[in-house]
């Protein structure tokens, strides 16, 4: 059994929609991040970075969104086109995308103080904004002809993803004035309300605490990712 080092509403979120959509079995492990357990001794072991996802596994804990989302997807056939598809490097352009550019550009958002000193968030805040709104409306633009690996019939290791990045886009701003209106991004919109009515997925929301419509129109939590 894989055991998921998991907070609510941080990355490991993806995994464990993962894992569920996927039907694996999975025990989570709390971490209790305001009390300091990601710069614990016994968590640093398990990843270096002091960084969630953390994903044990029998190979051993593996840690980064998207490599966890790779490693899952590929033995089972499902979340992600096979290795020989043609449809392969195209799916993992936009994943790393995902992963490497819009997800880090977030976490900038959520996390102001750790980027920029604070004569200059305001500004960094904006300039973000505007690039977040750029990396959207280009998976909007992907998502509204769907290609086969993203927000088509089968929900893809993408999907989740995206979604996600919206419900935190929508509900973490810093303090800053919000910037989020899913209504410029429709395609996007109508893929995350498609994965809420599947029962995998809204079981995960509603262990979490994310209400009926977690991506689609989220509400927020007490703490962000």
């Amino acid at each position: 059994m894989f055991v998921l080092h998991h907070a609510p509403d941080n990355a490991s979120l993806i995994v464990r929609l993962a894992l569920g959509e996927l039907g694996l079995p999975c025990r989570v492990v709390a971490v209790d991040r305001p009390a300091g357990a990601l710069g614990s001794a016994a968590f640093r072991r398990l990843n270096p970075q002091g960084l969630l996802p953390v994903l044990e596994t029998p190979d051993g804990p593996l840690w980064e969104t998207g490599a966890i989302l790779l490693w899952l997807a590929d033995p089972y056939g499902r979340l992600a086109p096979p290795p020989d598809s043609p449809d392969r490097g195209h799916f993992l352009k936009w994943l790393f995308f995902v992963s490497n550019t819009l997800h880090a550009d977030l976490r900038q958002q959520f996390h102001p103080s750790r980027y920029v000193p604070e004569a200059g968030r305001e500004g960094h805040y904006r300039l973000l904004a505007a690039r977040l709104d750029g990396h959207f409306a280009q998976l909007d633009a992907v998502a509204a002809d769907p290609p086969g690996w993203f927000a088509g019939p089968d929900p893809t290791a993408l999907d989740i993803y995206v979604a996600v990045a919206m419900r935190w886009a929508r509900v973490y701003t810093a303090g800053q004035p919000a910037w989020f209106d899913a209504s410029r991004y429709p395609a996007l919109r109508a893929m995350a309300a498609a994965l809420e009515t599947r029962p995998a997925i809204a079981a995960v929301a509603a262990a979490d605490g994310l209400g009926p419509t977690p991506f689609s129109d989220p509400q927020p939590r007490a703490a962000g990712p």
